[in-house]
């Protein structure tokens, strides 16, 4: 418990030091008009209230993956706080800052042309693609995950009862994506970030009053799950399976996606800090919470406790654990904190679809057919993914794998964008704030493909010198550049 809490006050003192640190580096400007001002189109482009600003951003973000992925994740031992710790500070909340404040300074630009603008042409093409492939994966995945939580909750978790709930979410995500974004995401946000916040701070009060012996990392931070025998622990490495595993609770490709819609409703630059900063590390702490509620889970009894089986599914401890320590109220409440974080980001998944799709096109969305007529491609394709993955029982497992690599893989591609960006601006060498984490996610991304089933399924003993030569190749090609650019410059 002791490092769980070391690492609750990390992240805190990392949004106030280095936080503030990553905000001096880009210099927002509070006297320059925002998009939501400047291009108002009172759909996707409004200024709305700041704290709402915050949980629409915070729940746009915080998916199953601080939950689900936290849980699966505290299966590597102490590790993994270490990962959500140095993971949200250094790189995913500098991530989420950046792809929110080039998108706020560019008159609201989507994720692929920001990339395009400091990558290429030819990176903002393959960027479009792969983006809307991710936010259709997104939405598809956090419709079925959050049906049968739904389910089991009403008291009937069977196929039936799923699948009405899966119409719900899904006709939820339509008037969701198609209205504007102040009278359906703007209203019951609010009501989803009560649940969340309830849930996370539930839990941590029953850590700290339960008080579980749980492994510190002063213990070691070997694959404490292989050293304990847990299931298809042994063919996972902490490099680079941990990092894949645990995406929204540390760094997330996802998040620059969304970023940039709370952009466009955003009514002053220095906002940018405590909106896109302070959320990723609210995540933070939403992922260290669950990562020590599977951590008690798996490693000390936690399973028996609560009348579970330590082979349960991320799932399964989320609906015992919420059960037995909170009552049935309480867990009810637990439970929906824990769907409403799917929902709200499987809705604005589809909605940044939209966006991407109708700034490619150059379609204005002020008009009502417009939207539709770039919104429904994006739900029947969402739809037939669904229905492909609900009609084969490991199709959801295989899209989710998926979902991870790719995931981490565009994150690497907006921290790229992000060290071109500050290279160019001369800021040397404070370039290395995205350069150094730009490098070591590609090492990740490309080991974890090459090691993985998924992949080429080479040697998993490979995998550390894989991440390692290209994280040192990525720093000579980047220096490379930089140095052939200084000489053009001359």
């Amino acid at each position: 418990m002791y490092s769980f809490l070391i690492c609750i006050v990390a992240l805190v003192l990392g949004y106030l030091l280095y936080g503030g640190f990553v905000e001096r580096v880009f210099k927002p400007d509070p006297s320059r008009m925002t998009p939501a001002y400047e291009i108002n189109d009172k759909v996707d482009y409004l200024p709305m209230p700041t704290w709402k600003v915050f949980m629409i951003q915070l729940l746009n973000i915080a998916g199953t993956g601080p939950i689900f992925g936290a849980i699966m994740g505290a299966k590597f031992g102490p590790a993994c706080y270490l990962w959500v710790v140095f993971g949200s500070i250094l790189a995913g909340a500098m991530h989420d800052y950046f792809s929110g404040m080039l998108s706020l300074r560019n008159k609201g630009m989507s994720l692929p042309d920001i990339i395009g603008k400091y990558l290429g042409g030819g990176t903002k093409k393959v960027m479009l693609v792969f983006s809307v492939l991710l936010l259709l994966m997104v939405g598809a995945v956090f419709v079925y995950s959050p049906a049968l939580i739904l389910g089991d909750i009403a008291g009937d978790g069977g196929t039936r009862s799923v699948m009405l709930w899966i119409l719900v979410i899904f006709v939820y995500y339509i008037i969701a994506t198609l209205l504007p974004v102040d009278k359906i995401i703007g209203r019951i946000y609010p009501l989803f970030a009560f649940a969340l916040l309830f849930m996370a701070i539930s839990l941590l009060v029953c850590l700290l009053v339960k008080w579980p012996d749980l492994p510190e990392i002063w213990d070691g931070l070997g694959n404490l799950g292989a050293q304990k025998g847990l299931a298809g622990m042994d063919s996972q490495p902490i490099l680079p399976c941990l990092f894949i595993t645990v995406a929204c609770g540390a760094i997330s490709g996802f998040h620059a996606t969304q970023s940039p819609m709370m952009a466009r409703c955003l009514k002053n630059e220095k906002l940018g800090r405590p909106v896109f900063y302070g959320a990723m590390i609210t995540e933070g702490i939403i992922a260290l919470v669950w990562a020590a509620v599977g951590s008690y889970f798996f490693f000390d009894g936690g399973a028996e406790a609560v009348g579970s089986r330590i082979g349960a599914a991320a799932p399964e401890v989320v609906t015992s654990v919420s059960r037995t320590w909170l009552g049935v109220l309480g867990g009810v409440m637990a439970l929906l904190g824990v769907v409403a974080a799917p929902i709200t980001s499987g809705d604005t998944a589809l909605r940044s679809a939209r966006l991407i799709i109708s700034d490619a096109l150059h379609v204005s969305q002020d008009k009502r057919r417009n939207r539709l007529l770039v919104s429904l491609p994006i739900f029947v394709v969402t739809a037939l993914v669904l229905w492909f993955n609900i009609a084969d029982e490991n199709g959801f497992n295989m899209v989710w794998r998926y979902f991870g690599w790719s995931n981490q893989t565009l994150a690497c591609f907006t921290l790229w964008a992000i060290a071109v960006f500050l290279s160019r601006e001369r800021k040397d060498p404070l370039y290395l704030i995205a350069l150094l984490p730009a490098c070591f996610m590609t090492g990740i991304c490309l080991s974890y493909i090459a090691t993985n089933k998924v992949g080429f399924n080479l040697p998993a003993a490979w995998g550390i010198w894989i991440a390692a030569g290209i994280f040192f190749l990525c720093l000579v090609l980047f220096c490379l550049w930089k140095t052939r650019r200084c000489q053009k410059n001359l």
